[in-house]
């Protein structure tokens, strides 16, 4: 599967938190790491981990894409602007933000329907388990690794398989 393969979840259709296309394909050739993001979640501090990863990569072909959504519990209520508003003056968020989208069910975003069908490494497939959960997507353009919701942006295998792919 590469870029140009239209199931590379590069290659989806998908607007800015702002509006406006996305065009993923700006990212050909770089390794992405996607993640269901919530502001009003437990897990919400690892905006911390996601930024320091995309200052510490951004130069070496890197970045982070953060994809609000509301399904669990109803933690990303906001709108577009609050989003955007809580990321900048909370977290110093420098990574871009779609818009928020659907993960699981009948409206999941075509994003995710390109993703889910990545196992992580404990073997689990399928739905979005909760706010959080990371895909990493290689330079080619393919899922290379799938990572649970409570997983750190900067574990040690996290960061291994982002410079694993940014080797390559």
């Amino acid at each position: 599967m590469t870029l140009s393969d239209s199931t590379s979840p590069l290659s989806v259709d998908i607007d800015t938190l702002q509006g406006g296309a996305a065009d993923l394909s700006q990212y050909a050739g770089q390794a992405v790491l996607i993640v269901n993001v919530a502001s009003k979640c437990g897990l919400t501090p690892q905006y911390t981990g996601l930024e320091k990863l995309q200052k510490e990569y951004a130069d070496k072909g890197f970045t982070v894409l953060g994809v609000p959504c509301n399904q669990f519990l109803g933690q990303e209520p906001g709108s577009a602007e609050e989003i955007a508003e809580f990321c900048s003056a909370t977290y110093g968020v420098s990574f871009p933000l779609t818009e928020k989208v659907e993960v699981n069910g009948e409206s999941r975003h075509a994003l995710y329907e390109r993703l889910v069908g990545f196992a992580d490494a404990e073997g689990h497939t399928g739905d979005i388990r909760w706010n959080f959960e990371k895909f990493l997507i290689g330079r080619d353009g393919t899922v290379v690794a799938r990572f649970s919701p409570q997983t750190e942006p900067e574990s040690a295998e996290l960061v291994a398989a982002v410079e694993a792919q940014l080797a390559v």
